[in-house]
């Protein structure tokens, strides 16, 4: 067997010692310096191509190139100037972003822009026909509907879907038979219906009043 030269070099003692100092700095050993580092400057990622798309908003097409992965509510405030529809807390608990699509209201921020290619959009800005207000705009006026006037946009395009719902005999958790048809619209069925809108000034009162008389108009 061959003598092992246990014999120790100045070379070998900076080597080690300078080793030594890099693991205690970095707490790496030093082959993973390079993977370290490239961890450090994080993932490779590839730009997403906006993709053409069109819409029909109250009443005229708009052409736009956005990313996929954009929502219904940014396309029309960031992309479209559209900017009516409130975003409140983005997570569609509010409701200030309400938008009707092909007569149903929805949560735009809940909802990406590609999939509404095709579809009729309204907003709060397509209610009005010209300088004449739209019934329940105008009952939200009468009866000081709003407060800080945030949430107003959603909850009128909210309060429109809600009336053709009723309407169209859909029921509600507050309706005492849901298979009698179209219900009469007691205050605590608007309240239920319009409960996935939110109004932090609590106009709550004022609404309920604007939507019943509204009711009588549209």
């Amino acid at each position: 067997m061959a003598e092992t030269d246990y014999r120790i070099t100045r070379r070998a003692v900076l080597e080690g010692g300078a080793a030594t100092c890099l693991f205690l700095a970095s707490g790496l050993p030093v082959g993973a310096q390079d993977a370290g580092a490239t961890m450090a400057a994080g993932p490779v990622t590839t730009p997403i191509a906006r993709i053409p798309m069109t819409f029909r908003i109250n009443a005229t097409e708009h052409a736009v190139k956005l990313d996929p992965r954009t929502t219904l509510l940014d396309a029309l405030r960031n992309h479209l100037g559209l900017t009516g529809s409130k975003k409140g807390c983005d997570h569609g608990q509010c409701g200030a972003c309400t938008v009707l699509v092909n007569g149903r209201r929805i949560n735009s921020c809940l909802s990406l822009a590609v999939q509404h290619e095709g579809d009729e959009i309204t907003t709060i800005e397509g209610l009005a026909d010209g300088d004449q207000l739209h019934p329940v705009q105008a009952a939200f006026v009468a009866r000081d509907g709003f407060q800080c006037g945030y949430c107003t946009p959603g909850q009128i395009c909210s309060a429109v879907g809600m009336l053709e719902e009723v309407r169209a005999g859909w029921p509600s958790h507050a309706s005492a038979d849901v298979a009698a048809g179209a219900a009469a619209l007691r205050d605590e069925e608007i309240r239920e219906r319009m409960s996935g809108n939110i109004c932090r000034c609590a106009a709550y009162p004022n609404i309920v009043a604007a939507i019943r008389d509204a009711s009588e108009e549209v």
